[in-house]
């Protein structure tokens, strides 16, 4: 798996998690939702992201 394949699970289930907390939890938790999305916008402008230095870190490879 590369890191860019890792980065999108992880933020696609950053993002489902987020919403069913919010649902059956607390609403407060879309809040996740919000920064994550805010997130994956500013890595497609700037090709950084704070997810990618933790992946890097379990050993995911670049490509």
């Amino acid at each position: 798996m590369t890191i860019n394949q890792a980065l999108r699970l992880l933020a696609g289930s950053v993002v489902l998690i987020s919403l069913m907390l919010g649902y059956y939890v607390a609403q407060e938790w879309l809040l996740l939702t919000l920064f994550t999305s805010l997130n994956l916008i500013q890595s497609a402008f700037t090709n950084w992201c704070p997810a990618m230095w933790f992946l890097r870190k379990l050993g995911v490879n670049d490509g």
